[in-house]
């Protein structure tokens, strides 16, 4: 049997999911932690991932250590600290501040089909990271990524394109990753061992 399964994310010792959803084939690391966020087919994080309010599109590699979807503090309020929206904390009487809540996670960080989210990399709310593309070990990423961008650094900053801009636009159109189960496995061979051109030449893309 396979390790992962069509019909519940496989979870590892640990991991806390609050207010989250998953398709099939997800798994989530030891120790991450999922509030508010939703995960599209085949999708994983690693160990201590911590991500919040974020979309996930579907087989998208996130890796260890990460942090995605971080919330902010009020910086404009006279006080930074929680004890005014995580009020009952502090005083029995007193509610939490449900409106503050809500904006957070409204504030959505989307990540695109088959992107790769490096060891250590923190990604703003109201980013978008576009389909393929890769977001270096430990960067910030604080405004959007185009699919199929390198980007690394503090500010992250663009490296590279992985491919030509035209290949870019023949994978978007293939959109391989909304092929059902067994089309993926008839064609595993070809996804290990073809470099995209040639795969793109084979599936019409």
């Amino acid at each position: 049997m396979p390790k992962l399964s069509a019909d519940a994310p496989y979870l590892h010792d640990g991991a806390q999911i609050t207010a989250s959803t998953f398709g099939a084939w997800c798994e989530v690391g030891q120790g991450a932690r999922i509030a508010h966020s939703s995960f599209g087919d085949y999708s994983y994080c690693d160990r201590l991932s911590d991500i919040a309010n974020t979309t996930v599109g579907k087989f998208v590699n996130i890796a260890a250590m990460t942090r995605i979807g971080p919330t902010d503090h009020p910086i404009g309020h006279a006080a930074l600290h929680h004890f005014h929206y995580r009020s009952s904390y502090y005083w029995e009487e007193e509610a939490d501040d449900a409106a503050f809540f809500a904006a957070r996670q409204a504030r959505r960080t989307l990540l695109g089909h088959d992107c790769w989210i490096g060891h250590g990399a923190i990604i703003k709310p109201d980013v978008t990271i576009g389909p393929g593309a890769i977001v270096a070990a430990g960067a910030v990423v604080t405004k959007d990524v185009a699919p199929f961008l390198i980007v690394a650094g503090c500010p992250a900053l663009p490296v590279r394109g992985r491919f030509p801009p035209e290949i870019g636009e023949r994978l978007l159109a293939l959109a391989w990753w909304d092929w059902d189960h067994a089309t993926l496995r008839e064609a595993l061979p070809d996804f290990r061992r073809m470099k995209a051109e040639a795969f793109l030449e084979k599936y019409g893309g």
